[in-house]
């Protein structure tokens, strides 16, 4: 095992000491289809992340997935590869939930609008409120709201892997739709990268009971032929991590 994976094992023993002494309990809802309206309570969150005394991206990260700095490292990954590089403008985030990427993402750049897609109006209301972003109604996997070519970068994180097959190739579309040109789309997905027969046999026998659509697979090859006929061009690719697994991130630029 290498040094960074036995200090991420320890922290993670430590943190579930700390919660059997304290008594914090990790916030799940039984509804575990995917998406954050049951998945992931407002109320019971944001009170579980004060009583850990955490940052809720930081109690997230920590206690709920278990996996310490991983919104973080998805961040500096994405600004090695110069995604921010460019000043984007206008960004838009499709299923920001409690906000961790989005305030990273601020802390990167500077864009003079945010737009976000959140289905879940507690977490959609405290974002607008905290960071001042522009929430947009949702419906049906749609961004019509939002104009084609005017967002210079769009972004989804830990969103295609809780939704079905079709709901993910849906905003699909809609992404390359709304990227101007010379944007970038960045998105994480699981592919068949992330699900070698430990991983698979990992969440067969302790993902939970009560997982249904959640976590869906997408194959990695259908998303770049796609996009491809889209006028978008995958740039990199890197694994970003989730619980005891991980999530493809695939960068996208679309044709100037």
């Amino acid at each position: 095992m290498r040094a960074a994976e036995r200090g991420g094992a320890v922290l993670k023993a430590g943190i579930k000491r700390l919660l059997a002494r304290t008594g914090f309990d990790i916030v799940r809802s039984t509804n575990n289809r995917g998406g954050v309206d049951d998945f992931i309570p407002f109320e019971a969150t944001m009170r579980a992340a004060r009583a850990a005394g955490l940052p809720v991206g930081d109690y997230l990260d920590e206690v709920m997935n278990g996996t310490p700095g991983a919104t973080q490292s998805t961040i500096d990954e994405l600004r090695a590869l110069g995604v921010f590089a460019a000043a984007p403008d206008t960004v838009l985030e499709i299923g920001p939930g409690s906000g961790r990427y989005l305030e990273k993402t601020l802390k990167e750049c500077s864009p003079g609008r945010y737009e976000i897609y959140e289905t879940a109006a507690p977490w959609a209301d405290y974002l607008v409120d905290t960071f001042k972003v522009v929430a947009r109604p949702t419906s049906d996997c749609s961004l019509a709201p939002t104009p084609d070519g005017s967002v210079d970068l769009v972004q989804a994180h830990k969103v295609f892997n809780t939704v079905t097959f079709l709901s993910a190739s849906r905003y699909f579309f809609e992404m390359a739709r709304v990227t101007r040109p010379g944007g970038r789309i960045v998105f994480d997905v699981m592919t068949e990268t992330c699900l070698d027969p430990a991983t698979m046999r990992a969440w067969a026998t302790e993902g939970g009971a009560g997982h249904d659509s959640y976590p869906a697979a997408m194959p990695r090859q259908a998303c770049v032929d796609l996009f491809a006929t889209l006028g978008c061009t995958l740039e990199a690719s890197f694994l970003a991590p989730m619980g005891f697994a991980s999530t493809e991130v695939l960068v996208f630029g679309k044709e100037a």
